[in-house]
């Protein structure tokens, strides 16, 4: 169900899912203007096409033990399909990268980190992240202050 499909009940229903993952499909339908029946019909086609991949809690990194935010900037040494294939699964086993995207500019990949405390992501930083495979070059950006953080994609946009 690309974008192009969605129509304006879909994206109310997934709106008010991103809201609020936990409502019910009455409370859900009301938000959609549908009955329950149709609601719950259109929640798994929604689901069942991919749009919807799951549903999670929301937590408060800070109130887990997990102050510091860091994107990293990496440069691999070579750009083969077969070295970033290697440098990707070397990453997703990482559980402090808690995002990484394939980038252009003078970077190859941007890192998203998350650790306790700043002696800690030296650590990993140094022991973890410099010995992946084809490092080149990392740079760290610390986040101060997250003024909007992600809370759901613009649907519909």
């Amino acid at each position: 169900m690309p974008n192009s499909s969605l129509e304006p009940v879909d994206i109310r229903i997934l709106d008010a899912l991103q809201a609020d993952g936990r409502l019910t499909n009455q409370a859900l339908a009301a938000e959609a203007g549908l009955s329950t029946s149709p609601c719950w019909r259109r929640v798994r086609q929604l689901e069942d096409s991919g749009v919807i991949g799951g549903y999670r809690a929301a937590l408060d990194r800070q109130k887990i033990g997990l102050g510091v935010l860091a994107f990293v900037r990496v440069k691999i040494d070579s750009h083969s399909e077969a070295e970033a294939e290697e440098f990707s699964r070397s990453v997703a086993r990482l559980r402090e990268v808690i995002a990484c995207y394939s980038i252009a500019g003078d970077a190859d990949f941007l890192l998203q980190v998350v650790s306790p405390d700043l002696d800690t992501y030296a650590d990993f930083a140094m022991t973890v992240i410099r010995r992946l495979p084809r490092i080149k070059e990392m740079q760290t950006t610390f986040v101060l202050k997250e003024i909007k953080p992600f809370k759901g994609f613009p649907v519909g946009l």
